[in-house]
């Protein structure tokens, strides 16, 4: 029950990185060339998101457009990083410029699904769990790009995220550890309820004790995510990374802008995604070596 509740999997059970043909070098460039466009395709996809959610544009109606001239954009200049390279990135039509940023995301996606596939299969982690990792991928990125561009977090990017980390869990239970469909629902359930209440409740007390905003409802939305994909010592994690990152970067433009700490406003959904990011590649180790640590034995 407690390896569930804390994501932690036995990892003798788990033998498909070698079962899957990983020992041959053709199979692994295979899978890895296969996350990779996969992440990049998504990637642009979260271009999309990026652009569009700020400005309440629908994501799914409106055809892709150059948001310059508003050509459409056609299929073949729509390619992840290809067409970007291949056009120089610049629109077909009116030549304008194309922000280095999308093909930055695209191949990021792109390198970082690739990443969490040897991570998962080298740790041998249940392949379910790329599931909740890659939606939690996705996650980060555009908290990252939306937050520290325009101080939100959208619901649009964390509830989806919330309902699939559900769906997944209960269709996949060894992303949990544990055989029972139900079980695995509501460890994830309980883990984004219990990491997103405590957040919420320091943002009502803090903001009554200093009669100001501390915490934005969007981080805690982003921490009921991150329980659900994660677990609830990810979802913690990235909220003690996030905030010890956020407050660094928060007392560097003090110093630099030549003002109080105090009257420095810094987004923290970015610092929270790279705290996500950090749990994702190492979180199990860090977690067994601290309940090592302190229990006085290897768990």
């Amino acid at each position: 029950m407690l390896n569930g509740l804390l994501r932690l999997t036995d990892e003798a059970n788990y033998y498909w990185w070698t079962r899957a043909g990983f020992g041959d070098e053709f199979v692994i460039g295979f899978f890895l060339l296969a996350s990779f466009l996969l992440g990049s395709c998504l990637g642009s996809f979260l271009n999309v998101c990026i652009w569009r959610m700020p400005l309440g544009e629908s994501i799914v109606t409106a055809p892709s457009h150059c948001t310059k001239c508003g050509t459409p954009i056609h299929w073949y200049d729509n390619i992840p990083i290809v067409s970007y390279l291949v056009l120089r990135g610049r629109c077909r039509s009116c030549k304008a410029p194309i922000s280095p940023r999308y093909v930055f995301v695209e191949a990021l996606t792109g390198l970082l699904f690739a990443l969490l596939l040897v991570k998962v299969g080298a740790v041998r982690q249940p392949p379910a769990t790329l599931m909740p990792f890659f939606a939690m991928t996705m996650l980060c990125i555009t908290t990252i790009w939306i937050d520290f561009e325009h101080r939100l977090i959208p619901d649009a990017t964390t509830y989806p995220a919330m309902l699939f980390g559900v769906a997944a869990s209960a269709a996949f239970p060894s992303i949990w550890g544990v055989k029972n469909h139900f079980l695995a629902a509501g460890f994830a359930l309980g883990s984004g309820a219990i990491a997103g209440g405590l957040l919420a409740l320091f943002a009502i007390v803090g903001r009554a004790v200093a009669k100001r905003e501390v915490l934005g409802w969007g981080d805690v939305k982003y921490t009921a995510a991150a329980g659900i994909l994660l677990g609830m010592p990810g979802a913690f994690f990235s909220v003690l990374a996030g905030s010890l990152l956020g407050s660094l970067y928060g007392v560097v433009c003090a110093l630099r802008g030549g003002k109080k700490l105090a009257r420095t406003t810094v987004p923290l959904g970015p610092f929270l995604a790279f705290g996500s990011f950090i749990w994702m590649f190492a979180g199990e180790k860090l977690l067994r070596w601290y309940l090592a640590f302190f229990a006085g034995r290897e768990v």
